[in-house]
Formats: C-alpha cells, structure tokens, sequence
C-alpha cells in the first residue's frame, strides 16, 4: 500500500475552489444552506463554504428537538462564522408524526432514532428554497465507509465537499481553517439518541480511519470484522437508486 500522506491546507483549498466551481455551474449566486450541530462536520463544511463563497452566502439552520443540552455550539459557530442562521424547532413535529406512526405500526427504535435526521433535512430543504440555496451534505468518508448516515436524512444534499476526507483529515482542515478546538473536538453525538457515534459503533472513528487509509487492522479481529461487514451492507447507500431497464428487442 502506498504511504499515506495527507497535506490539509492543500486539501482545503482544492475542496474550496471546487466548491467556487460547483456553484458557478449549478448555482450562481444561490446561497449554501445546511444544518448546524456545532460538531466538526457541519463546522469545517460551513467554513468551507465561507472561504469559498463569503459569510453573507451561507446560511445555517439550527434544528433543535424541543431542549438540546448543546445547542450554544450551533450557535457559537454561526457567530464565529459570521453567518445567518434560523432555528427551527422540530420536536412538535417529530412528535406528532411518531404518534401517528404508533397508530398503524410497531414503530421500532432505530426507526424512531432515524425519523428526526429525515425531518432535519426536509426543515433544511424548506429553509433553503425559500432562499433559492443549494443543500451542503455534511458526511465524512468515515461515516460513510460503515454507512453511519440515515438514508434521505443527512445522507443527502446538492453537492458534498467532505465525502472524500477522513473525520481526522476533517479535523486537520478544520485546524488549517482556524476553526476553534471546541468545534472540532465536540464529541461526535447526534443529539438524539443519547449515546456518541463511536458508542453506537463500538469502534473509533481514529481506529476505522488508520484502517481505511494506512490498511492498519483494528485491535481486535472482532472489530475488523464488524468494520468489514458494515461496510458491506451499507455500500447501497453510496449508489444511485438502481432503476430497471427495459426494452423490446
């Protein structure tokens, strides 16, 4: 395997200029609109997009579930930022529709765990038409790599800056970009469920990355195994939605 060898500040702005580049073809002059949790995801995209488009061209929306322990971080970053931001609360909602759910099925609960990150990014798709904006997808190549995204919740977006970077190649541009260590540190947690990304999938994200990019094997063969597998299942996520072909001969 070739030496692994990753350079931030040049990583950084190649993603900044094609991100100038995307929205000269598919957006000119649209703002970039995205949630904000405060963690290093949609800080480092959010920074992206300021360096790539100016402050007044991001738009940030704040999607707390009625009270969120940690909802100062999404609105610190936005001040650090310098950039608008609307908070739209979706616990009635979220609410509302899993009673409803209740009602005809056995709503299980990773059903209910993935059910606000879809209402998340429908509030994103709203607030962002309204502005004519285009959606930032927020995921890493981590998450992506064992499928830790909810599908049409926050695996979705118009244009995703991050796909290809690591969450510690994440966490180098965030550094490069001067992003304060607040952000980039916060522990990785959805805000939903109660438990952190690297609790829910036994492993860390600085193991799975060794892993992925130096071919370093996990501690033990169970996580490998369990790494290999969930990247396996999940490789559907990554993929267009296969469509059947028919034609008369």
């Amino acid at each position: 395997m070739k030496a692994y060898k990753f350079t931030p500040e040049k990583a950084a702005e190649a993603c900044i200029e094609w991100i100038r580049d995307w929205f000269e073809k598919n957006g000119k002059g649209c703002p970039a609109v995205l949630g904000i949790s405060g963690g290093k995801d949609s800080s480092v995209a959010a920074a992206l997009c300021v360096r790539a488009l100016g402050k007044e061209n991001v738009i940030g929306v704040l999607m707390p579930r009625g009270e969120q322990f940690d909802i100062d971080f999404s609105h610190g970053i936005c001040e650090f930022l310098g950039i608008r931001s609307f908070t739209v609360n979706i616990g009635e909602c979220t609410d509302a529709l899993t009673r409803e759910i209740e009602k005809s099925v056995d709503f299980t609960d990773a059903a209910k765990i993935n059910l606000p990150p879809r209402i998340r990014m429908s509030t994103v798709y709203a607030v962002c038409q309204c502005f004519g904006g285009r959606v930032v997808n927020t995921c890493n190549a981590s998450e992506d790599y064992v499928g830790y995204s909810t599908r049409y919740g926050d695996s979705v977006g118009d244009f995703s800056p991050m796909s290809c970077f690591t969450v510690q190649e994440v966490k180098a541009i965030g550094r490069y970009l001067g992003i304060p260590e607040k952000y980039i540190e916060k522990p990785p947690i959805d805000g939903l469920s109660g438990s952190t990304d690297e609790d829910r999938l036994g492993f860390t994200y600085a193991e799975l990355d060794a892993y992925i990019r130096e071919g370093i094997e996990p501690s033990t063969p169970e996580i490998k195994a369990k790494i290999d597998r969930l990247h396996v299942m999940n490789l559907f996520k990554l993929s267009y939605m296969p469509c059947f072909q028919y034609t008369e001969e």
